[in-house]
């Protein structure tokens, strides 16, 4: 098995297969940018066609890497995502919206042009009058969190069979924000989160469908402890040094900001900085967003539950942090590292990037512990390097931490 021959990983006799054998669909991706939303969609059309159903993907703008990859694995592009693709849609038996951001493309089909207006949606009128409302077809597959992507699609929520969100949490804040503006879902929501696909499962000793007799999960875990080993070695680090990574799209949204500057009270051997010491070093400006202001902020005025902490309490906790860092018998510390991806991403924001640049350029030592990776689908090796892995949560827009257990 590799992941050039990879086709998908249906089980042809269970309960996923026997409802998609035959069905077409038509999968909508907002964009092609090696992030998440683009790649789940990406992989739930794999495991469409693997599962013998008709698979057409409709790209609502084709910037981003992923094109050659849905040519490799079969995935059927329509070129126009207007008139062909709404004829298409209309044939299915369901088509999946993967991303809030598709409000445009769904009201196109579904809104009268007086609302389409509303919407600063621009679709010439020639498709709504060849195409009627109707939106009974369509699952609505959010992965958004933020109150600005629900102002763009708030006019079209209700005019969709069903929507679709990764949490609980999540669609509760969806939910809380139709009650407000009075819309009324025509159904229930579903929860369909995120999960590891089995080429990540299969690199990482998890049993998943791959697994053969020759290449077992404990026959994997070998492999990739050899593949750590080398990637590691590739990147410079040491055995006992700490690697942390976020791989997605750089903005504030995803808070590699916040992150680096976690890192910078272990690394440096002061906790905190004073308020003039802030403005200068991170040069905040009044039109950043105030996500990525909350995200400063946060990440440099720390208090507990009880009320501000005294200036000796950080230097108590940020000694106790670095301790945890020395190995088992005490005696070397580690150093911590971070990877952040991915580099050249058509999402990336590049004020927020040069944002971060600015505040690496103030910060030597913490500069020289940052590593960058560029866009890819090949994440299995930058995985097994890694120690920590973190990513921005779609229920509170905060970071949180999952740390390895392998």
């Amino acid at each position: 098995w590799s992941p050039e021959k990879r086709s998908g990983t249906c089980d042809r006799k269970g309960h996923f297969a026997r409802l998609v054998w035959s069905r077409r669909l038509v999968l909508v991706f907002h964009e092609l940018s090696m992030t998440g939303a683009p790649i789940s969609m990406m992989e739930l059309a794999t495991e469409l066609l693997s599962c013998g159903a008709t698979v057409s993907a409709v790209i609502l703008s084709k910037k981003g890497g992923l094109t050659s990859e849905l040519a490799r694995r079969r995935i059927k592009v329509l070129e126009d995502r207007a008139d062909l693709s709404f004829k298409t849609a209309m044939k299915a038996d369901l088509v999946i919206a993967g991303s809030a951001v598709c409000a445009s493309w769904i009201a196109s089909r579904v809104l009268s042009h007086r609302a389409l207006l509303k919407c600063d949606v621009l679709v010439s009128d020639q498709y709504i009058a060849h195409f009627p409302a109707g939106g009974s077809q369509i699952a609505w597959w959010i992965m958004e969190n933020r109150r600005e992507y629900f102002d763009r699609s708030k006019l079209v929520l209700h005019r969709v069979k069903m929507l679709i969100f990764l949490s609980e949490l999540q669609s509760k804040q969806w939910l809380t924000w139709c009650q407000e503006e009075n819309i009324k879902l025509r159904s229930q929501p579903a929860l369909v989160p995120l999960a590891v696909n089995d080429e990540l499962a299969f690199v990482a000793g998890i049993p998943c469908s791959l697994n053969t007799p020759s290449s077992s999960p404990e026959k994997m875990l070998e492999k990739r402890q050899l593949l750590r080993d080398a990637v590691r070695k590739e990147m410079g680090l040491k055995d006992n040094d700490m690697l942390v990574m976020s791989l997605s799209s750089i903005n504030a949204g995803k808070g590699q900001l916040f992150l680096l500057e976690a890192a910078h009270l272990f690394i440096d051997q002061y906790p905190l900085q004073t308020g003039s010491e802030v403005n200068k070093t991170l040069d905040i400006r009044h039109d950043h967003s105030t996500l990525g202001v909350k995200h400063h902020l946060r990440g440099l005025v720390l208090k507990s539950s009880n009320g501000d902490l005294s200036s000796r309490d950080l230097r108590t906790r940020n000694s106790h942090r670095r301790k945890m860092l020395f190995d088992s018998q005490g005696t070397e510390e580690q150093a911590l590292k971070v990877l952040i991806g991915s580099v050249g991403s058509k999402s990336n924001k590049i004020s927020y990037v040069k944002e971060i640049l600015r505040f690496l350029s103030q910060l030597a030592k913490l500069s020289e512990s940052v590593l960058w990776t560029p866009t890819t689908t090949r994440v299995a090796s930058l995985y097994a390097a890694a120690d920590v892995y973190v990513m921005n949560s779609q229920v509170t827009d905060h970071l949180w931490f999952l740390i390895k257990l392998a």
